[in-house]
């Protein structure tokens, strides 16, 4: 159950070239961080069937101090925030939590490298375990990945 869900500011669905950021990017290789963690003894964290990355632009929105700051620095006053937020299941170890948090933040910062160094954008990372009080499956995915 690694669920990551990406909440950001509209004004970052733009091309590249005017600031945005490819979202559909981001969510494969925040994915693919994810599958890649290993825990202490070298096993793959997260179930392949079970990864889900998730991003939505926020249908209202306001950073800040709306721009001021930014124009005041000559950074323009466009902000943009992001937040992603992976839960997973209860049980996983605090090496394992640190090691996925450092591997979506390693995934980010090279994606945002280009963002953070000219524009003001804010972007947060966070790591939460679950305690599920009911928690049901219903899955084809799982089996294309369980086979022996």
């Amino acid at each position: 159950m690694p669920h990551l869900v990406i909440l950001y500011t509209p004004n970052l669905d733009k091309p590249a070239a005017e600031g945005g950021v490819d979202m559909g990017g981001l969510c494969r290789a925040l994915c693919d961080a994810m599958l890649a963690v290993r825990d202490e003894q070298d096993r793959q964290v997260f179930p392949t069937g079970g990864t889900r990355v998730l991003a939505y632009p926020a249908a209202h929105s306001a950073v800040s101090d709306g721009g001021a700051a930014g124009i005041a620095a000559g950074l323009g006053g466009d902000y943009a925030f992001v937040y992603m937020n992976v839960r997973m299941a209860k049980g996983r170890s605090a090496v394992v939590h640190q090691r996925v948090g450092e591997a979506l933040n390693a995934c980010v910062k090279e994606r945002f490298a280009e963002q953070l160094a000219r524009r003001p954008i804010g972007i947060t990372v966070q790591v939460d375990e679950g305690h599920e009080v009911f928690d049901a499956k219903n899955s084809s995915l799982h089996p294309l990945f369980n086979k022996p």
